[in-house]
């Protein structure tokens, strides 16, 4: 374990160092171009993308119960239809 850590680690460091390198060099990209983004941990940066607050509201969606079933039947008639149609297909 204290090898997987230390790999991490090292592994850690070298990416921030890159990072690093890669903010300090000036860049242009050309003619009436806009400045490259740069994005936080997992692209969750504030000015570029916004989470709702309250997205995903399940308990408050309207005909939830018709709305489940019909999705679960698709899943599982397409689980169901997919290798049946595949077998079918390949004995033509």
């Amino acid at each position: 374990m204290a090898m997987a850590l230390n790999r991490g680690m090292r592994s850690g460091l070298r990416l921030l160092a890159a990072g690093a390198e890669a903010a300090s060099a000036p860049a242009s990209r050309g003619f009436h171009s806009t400045g490259v983004r740069r994005m936080g941990a997992h692209t969750h940066d504030e000015p570029y993308y916004i989470h709702a607050k309250h997205m995903y509201n399940l308990h408050r969606m309207k005909h939830q119960g018709l709305k489940v079933t019909l999705s679960v039947l698709a899943v599982v008639g397409t689980g169901i239809a997919v290798p049946v149609y595949a077998v079918i297909f390949q004995q033509k």
